[in-house]
C-alpha cells in the first residue's frame, strides 16, 4: 500500500467533527441510554458527565500525539511509536480495531430494534440481526464509493441528527414540565462507576478522527480541534436526551425498554408523531454512525497491515489492501450482529477499549511524553480513571453475566497470542513507518 492510497485533504474540519459525532451519537444515545440507567439508577444522566470527564483525560493523549504525528494509522501509529513493532503494540491496536467493529454491530442491532419498533414488531425478533446486517452492507457500499462520499454524507446526517436529537431533548423536557420521574432504585457506588464504562463507549467515537488524521485538512491543528468539538457537542446532546428520557419515564420502564429507550420515552411526552420522529432520528443516527466507523476501522487495519504488524490475505479479492480490510470489517461486524445481543456487545466493546486505552496512556507516559510535550500527571490520571471504571464494570458483569467476562478475557488473550505468533515468525521492520 502506498501513500497514494490515502486521499490527502479529503476530510475537512466540519467533516471530521461530523465523523466523530456520527460514531458517538449513533451508539451513545440510542443503544446505551437504557443500559447505563440499568447500572447507574436515577443518576444515569450524571454518568454521561463523568464519562465525558474520563474521556477528556483520555483524549489529551490522542490530541497530543495526533498534533505531533497525524496519521491514517491513528491508534496503530501511537502504539508503534510508544512500544515499537512489538506484540504489545500490535495486540493493543487490534483490540482497538475490534472494539470499533464491536461498536458497529452494536449500532447495527440498534438500527434493527428501532426499525421494528416503528412497525410494532418484537425487539427480540430474528429480523433485528437481519436488518442490522442489511445496514452493514449499505455502509460498505457507501464506503467503497470513496472518501468524499463518506465525508459529505457524514456532514449532512450529523447536522440532521444532532439538531433533531437536541430538539427531541428540549421538547421532551418541555412537554414533561421539566420534572424528573426516573427516581428510586439506587444501584450504589459500584453500579454507578460501572455505568461509566458504557458512558465512555458513548464518547469513544472521537478516535475515528484520530484514525483518519492523514486525510484531514491541516491535520496538525484540525485533528485536535475536531476531537474537542465532537466531545463538547455530544456532552450537550447526551445530557438533554438523558434528562428528557428521565422526565418522561420512571426508571423501571427505562430499564425494561433499554434497547429502545428513546422511542419509549417519546410516546408519553410527545405523542405518536414524536415517537415516529424519534425512530426516524434513530435510523439516521445509527446509519451515519456505522458508515463513519467502517470508514475509520478499515483504514486502521490497512495501516497495521502496511506496518507488517498483522497478517493479511486477499482471499482472491481484487483491489487494494484498504478494499480488503473494508470487507473484513463488515464481515466480522455482521457475525457479531447475528450472534450477540446488545448488552453483551456493549460489554465486550467496553472491555477491549478500556484495556487498549490504558496500554496507550502507559506507553506514551513511559516513552513519548517529553517528545510531544505531554503532562505526566494527566496521563497517569487517565490510567487511574480507566482502571477504576474497568474494575467496577468487570465486578458488576461477573455478578450478572460471568460468561461475557470470560469471553472478554479469553478474546483479549487470543488477540495477543495471535499477533505474538505472527510477529515471532514475521518480525516487523523498525522502518515500517506510519504514513504522515
Amino acid at each position: 500500500m502506498t501513500k497514494s492510497d490515502y486521499e490527502k485533504n479529503s476530510i475537512t474540519l466540519p467533516g471530521a467533527v461530523a465523523m466523530g459525532t456520527g460514531v458517538m451519537i449513533g451508539a451513545g444515545i440510542f443503544a446505551l441510554t437504557g443500559q447505563i440507567a440499568e447500572l447507574a439508577g436515577p443518576l444515569f444522566p450524571l454518568s454521561f458527565v463523568v464519562g465525558a470527564i474520563v474521556t477528556a483525560f483520555s483524549a489529551y493523549t490522542y490530541i497530543k500525539m495526533s498534533n505531533a504525528y497525524p496519521s491514517a494509522g491513528g491508534i496503530g501509529m501511537i502504539l508503534k511509536k510508544a512500544y515499537g513493532p512489538t506484540t504489545v503494540a500490535a495486540g493493543a491496536a487490534l483490540l482497538m480495531a475490534l472494539s470499533m467493529v464491536i461498536n458497529e454491530s452494536l449500532v447495527a442491532r440498534t438500527f434493527g430494534t428501532y426499525t421494528l419498533r416503528a412497525f410494532g414488531g418484537d425487539p427480540d425478533s430474528v429480523l433485528v440481526p437481519i436488518l442490522g446486517v442489511g445496514l452493514i452492507v449499505f455502509a460498505w457500499l457507501v464506503n467503497v464509493s470513496g472518501n468524499r462520499s463518506v465525508g459529505l454524507l457524514s456532514i449532512v446526517m450529523a447536522v440532521l441528527k444532532v439538531g433533531g436529537i437536541a430538539l427531541f431533548g428540549a421538547a421532551g423536557l418541555w412537554a414533561s414540565g421539566i420534572s424528573f420521574e426516573a427516581t428510586g432504585g439506587d444501584m450504589g457506588a459500584t453500579g454507578f462507576v460501572a455505568s461509566v464504562a458504557l458512558s465512555i463507549l458513548a464518547f469513544k467515537g472521537f478516535t475515528t478522527i484520530t484514525n483518519s488524521g492523514a486525510e484531514v485538512t491541516d491535520p496538525h491543528r484540525n485533528v485536535g480541534r475536531a476531537i474537542i468539538w465532537s466531545i463538547a457537542i455530544c456532552v450537550v446532546v447526551y445530557l438533554l436526551v438523558a434528562f428528557a428520557v428521565g422526565s418522561s419515564l420512571p426508571l423501571d420502564r427505562i430499564v425494561a425498554a433499554k434497547d429502545y429507550a428513546l422511542a419509549e420515552a417519546a410516546q408519553p411526552s410527545l405523542g405518536q408523531t414524536g415517537f415516529y420522529l424519534t425512530v426516524a432520528l434513530a435510523l439516521v443516527a445509527t446509519a451515519s454512525g456505522l458508515i463513519a466507523s467502517v470508514f475509520a476501522v478499515s483504514r486502521m487495519l490497512a495501516m497495521l497491515t502496511d506496518m507488517k504488524m498483522i497478517p493479511h490475505s486477499h482471499f482472491g479479492m481484487p483491489g487494494t489492501i484498504k478494499d480488503h480490510t473494508l470487507v473484513y470489517t463488515v464481515v466480522i461486524a455482521g457475525f457479531l450482529t447475528v450472534f450477540f445481543d446488545l448488552s453483551r456487545i456493549a460489554s465486550l466493546g467496553a472491555f477491549f477499549y478500556l484495556v487498549m486505552d490504558i496500554i496507550i496512556h502507559w506507553g506514551v507516559f513511559r516513552h513519548l511524553r517529553e517528545e510531544i510535550g505531554a503532562q505526566g500527571w494527566v496521563l497517569l490520571t487517565a490510567i487511574a480513571l480507566d482502571a477504576a471504571v474497568l474494575a467496577a464494570f468487570a465486578a458488576m458483569k461477573w455478578q450478572s453475566d460471568p460468561l461475557i467476562v470470560v469471553l472478554g478475557a479469553t478474546g483479549m488473550a487470543l488477540v495477543f497470542l495471535f499477533v505474538g505468533i505472527f510477529l515471532a515468525r514475521n518480525p516487523a521492520p523498525e522502518d515500517a513507518h506510519d504514513h504522515p
